[in-house]
């Protein structure tokens, strides 16, 4: 067990722990995270750590990419997130990520039939990031004529939460300080200058399956 692993641990409940052992790989854990149901809270609400979301058993896309970097550092796993930022009109979304014999995967938290889970087979950050690009587009009626653009422009360098000490992160209060700092961590542009001009809008099928959902939204 290396330092981090030892830091982390010692943060942990046994109840914690036992999850977190369960969890001994990436497809565990996204099996794990494909049971909670959806967080459906208000934008704008503090987003829940680690701790919290075993606690309350539901998780949004950063809150599940938490967890699931949290798992892969109590295996003595780089703990790796990777953030996709899309135009203003759209909302980001976070993944983790991990590598298998030199290939990166991603476990994703997700409502949707996209934007989810990726095998380990790509070469490079930016190969594994680009499998998100034609997935990524309005579907939301009232979006009017932006239905079917694509809207993903940017992603993050792979960010490792090593940075911080896992007593910022695991249980110390809502993770807004976080997911802040992963938004203004060096990005790379998606979409080449020029390109968007060229870009095809999705089509009627795509829309309508993005608009199934995993989870129902609670009757308020």
């Amino acid at each position: 067990m290396d330092r981090y692993q030892k830091q982390l641990n010692s943060l942990l409940s046994p109840a914690a722990r036992r999850v977190l052992a369960r969890l001994s790989t990436p497809t565990k854990i996204q099996d794990y995270l494909d049971h909670f149901p959806e967080n459906f809270s208000p934008i704008g609400d503090p987003i829940q750590n680690p701790a919290q979301v075993l606690a309350n058993k539901k998780a949004h896309c950063i809150e599940g990419a938490f967890l699931a970097a949290a798992s892969l550092a109590y295996h003595g796993r780089e703990p790796l997130l990777m953030d996709f930022q899309t135009r203003d009109d759209d909302e980001d979304h976070v993944v983790a990520l991990f590598k298998e014999r030199g290939y990166w995967g991603a476990i994703s938290k997700t409502n949707h039939p996209v934007l989810r889970w990726r095998d380990p087979v790509y070469k490079t950050p930016r190969e594994l990031a680009m499998s998100y690009f034609n997935e990524y587009f309005m579907w939301h009626k009232k979006d009017g004529k932006k239905l079917g653009d694509k809207t993903m422009r940017a992603y993050s360098k792979p960010f490792t939460l090593r940075r911080y000490h896992p007593k910022k992160w695991w249980s110390a209060g809502p993770l807004d300080w976080l997911a802040e700092e992963l938004d203004q961590s060096p990005h790379h542009p998606a979409l080449p200058k020029g390109q968007h001009t060229f870009l095809r809008k999705a089509r009627p099928v795509e829309i309508k399956a993005m608009r199934m959902t995993e989870w129902r939204r609670p009757r308020k």
